[in-house]
């Protein structure tokens, strides 16, 4: 079963927002460990989540659905920005 087309335009939409969020990070010194920036990562995700699976539309099966696939695109999200990360750190 498809995805409502509002529910893809909302995750569309909070891949963009989080997409700009990640874009918008600045390394600086003294930086936090690999391990603290995937706990970050994670909490920018969960919050996304959050706020995004109050606007979900559909029977609570689509619902679901919706709010795992943005989780899984936002997590696709972070893995390049992990590994800028990862060349941040080793660079110094």
């Amino acid at each position: 079963m498809a995805l409502l087309q509002a529910n893809k335009d909302l995750i569309s939409t909070g891949m963009k927002e989080f997409n700009v969020l990640l874009n918008q990070q600045v390394f600086t010194d003294p930086p936090i460990t690999e391990e603290a920036m995937v706990t970050v990562l994670d909490d920018w995700v969960n919050f996304y989540l959050n706020y995004y699976r109050q606007q979900v539309v559909g029977e609570e099966q689509e619902q679901d659905r919706a709010v795992q696939e943005l989780g899984q695109q936002l997590r696709r999200l972070c893995a390049p920005f992990l590994d800028k990360y990862k060349a941040f750190l080793k660079s110094l």
